[in-house]
């Protein structure tokens, strides 16, 4: 599963090995537990990634393999894609803009995109250094 976090400066992308299914449950608990209010609706999640990262080839072809279609790829520029992911948002109220997006798509699929994810991250660190 891969578990994007909004907060209101930054953005996180990680790889979960529990089920969709699993975590929801887990972080449902929790809010029930705390009493916390918790919304959880069907959406999509955005971001960017450096069309000449090495992969992002590979990752075009794994995309048109899926058809699911929970994973969309778009240029938007002559530098970047937008990587569109079809998930599930949870956060404490519906017009809450800092929350959680989680989406499975297959291990290897998921894999790939956190680490390309991680490269994209690495390559903005040096080059505002």
């Amino acid at each position: 599963m891969l578990k994007l976090t909004y907060t209101e400066s930054s953005f996180d992308l990680e790889c979960v090995t529990l089920s969709l299914e699993e975590w929801v449950a887990q972080r449902v608990i929790l809010a029930l537990r705390v009493g916390q209010s918790l919304c959880i609706e069907p959406s999509t999640a955005s971001f960017l990634l450096p069309v000449d990262l090495p992969g992002v080839e590979v990752l075009r072809v794994e995309v048109k393999r899926d058809d699911r279609e929970i994973i969309a790829l778009c240029a938007c520029d002559a530098e970047y894609m937008e990587v569109t992911l079809r998930g599930s948002w949870l956060s404490d109220s519906s017009k809450g803009s800092v929350g959680v997006f989680v989406t499975t798509m297959s291990d290897r699929v998921e894999f790939f995109l956190h680490k390309l994810w991680q490269e994209a991250q690495s390559c903005a660190s040096v080059m505002s250094e």
